[in-house]
Order: structure tokens, then C-alpha cells, then sequence
């Protein structure tokens, strides 16, 4: 089986939404060791509209641009010790375009998220879990679920505008399911 290439124009939408994580991921509200950051909003908005492998490898890219130093990551820090401190664990992140699926699939995805995070949290600081999910977890329960519903909207409604321009092709990008 061939294996589908990219084309330009989801190249290009790769290196665009890179930049967009790039411009707000950064801006942030510190509430404690954990930030609310607009990250997660992005991933889940580049995901929904150009799709699980593109928008794997725009966060990708980004994360890239991180790690060798530019200030990109929550509070306009970078550098590998970012990956490595105690919020390194969520970074490390998160469809099927129906919507219900995609909040249902997103709701599960920060969850891992959520777990990969709080362990990795309690593991470098040496606190316990209960601590680090209060800490870490809690407070952005009802952030996220914003995140998630928001980014589904306006991805559904972007992806359908950059489809009828032609920008896009309808064809199966997440899960196999269309647009």
C-alpha cells in the first residue's frame, strides 16, 4: 500500500498552525505550577481542521521549535529543561469530525493528558498525586471543556469555509470520516 504524501497546501497549513500554537501557547495566566495556556485550544482547533496526521506533526513542529530554545511554551520560556521540569509531562499532548465524537475524543485525550501530566508533576517535585491533581488538574477542568467546545465550533466552521475555497480537500483526514 502507497503510502499518501502531503501536498503544498497542507505543508503549508502545517507551518501556519505551528505558528499560530507558536504566537498563543505562550500567553498564559499562572494560577499556580500550572499555567492556563491557549495551547491545548490550538491543538485541538489545528487537529479539527487539517486533520489528526497533519495536526500531529504542526504540534510536533512546534514542540521542536521549543526544545532548541525558542521562547514558545507557556510564560515565553524554551529549551529542553521546559520538557523535563514538572509541566514537561504536558507538553507531551493530545479526531473524527463528528462532533460529538471529537468532544468525546478530546474530553478523553486530555484525560491522558491530565495523567501523563500529574504523574510526571508528582514524580519531579515528590509530592503525591493528591496534591498534584489539585494543583495541576482541577483548576483547568472547566477551562479545558471551554477549549474543547470552542475549538470544535470554530474548527467545524473554518474547515468548512477553507474546503469551499478550495483550500482543502474534503477527502478523509481524521479516522477516516469526512468533513
Amino acid at each position: 500500500m502507497k503510502e499518501k504524501k502531503f501536498t503544498v497546501y497542507q505543508l503549508c497549513f502545517m507551518a501556519l498552525m505551528a505558528a499560530v500554537t507558536c504566537i498563543l501557547a505562550p500567553l498564559s495566566i499562572p494560577i499556580g505550577p500550572i499555567p492556563i495556556s491557549l495551547t491545548n485550544l490550538v491543538v485541538y482547533f489545528t487537529v479539527y481542521v487539517i486533520g489528526l496526521k497533519a495536526g500531529t506533526c504542526s504540534y510536533c513542529l512546534y514542540v521542536l521549535l521549543g526544545v532548541v530554545g525558542l521562547p514558545v511554551f507557556s510564560g515565553y520560556v524554551g529549551g529542553p529543561a521546559k520538557i523535563a521540569g514538572p509541566t514537561g509531562g504536558y507538553v507531551i499532548e493530545k479526531t473524527n469530525r463528528n462532533m460529538v465524537l471529537v468532544i468525546i475524543a478530546w474530553i478523553v485525550g486530555t484525560m491522558v493528558d491530565y495523567a501523563l501530566g500529574t504523574a510526571w508533576f508528582a514524580y519531579v517535585q515528590h509530592c503525591t498525586v493528591g496534591y498534584a491533581l489539585k494543583v495541576c488538574v482541577y483548576p483547568f477542568i472547566v477551562f479545558d471543556l471551554i477549549k474543547i467546545v470552542a475549538a470544535t465550533f470554530l474548527g467545524k466552521a473554518v474547515r468548512y469555509a477553507l474546503v469551499k475555497a478550495g483550500l482543502l480537500s474534503n477527502d478523509k483526514v481524521v479516522s477516516g470520516v469526512t468533513a
